[in-house]
């Protein structure tokens, strides 16, 4: 199977990325035969700043798991707005 395959399954997916000139967080947008749509995601304010296109050849490493990306997804997900507490006590009323 080759890299551009799996990349294609990994669509949407928050990931890892080195490339040859630099190495982000972000999220694969779209995967085409040479390239790759890339979001890069600021750690800081855990929204994606930017959006590169890079030569799939240039790919040296995709961290689809472990502790590093988990910690990043974490840290997407408590930033999700929910429902304040007492509209969540007047559902269960």
């Amino acid at each position: 199977m080759r890299m551009i395959q799996k990349l294609k399954a990994l669509e949407r997916a928050v990931v890892f990325l080195r490339w040859a000139t630099d190495a982000e967080f972000g999220k694969i947008k779209y995967v085409g035969e040479d390239f790759i749509e890339f979001e890069v995601l600021d750690m800081d304010s855990m929204e994606y700043t930017e959006t590169v296109l890079i030569n799939s050849q240039l790919i040296l490493e995709v961290m689809i798991s472990g502790f590093e990306v988990s910690r990043v997804i974490a840290e997407m997900s408590s930033r999700i707005p929910c429902p304040d507490s007492s509209s969540a006590n007047n559902i269960f009323e």
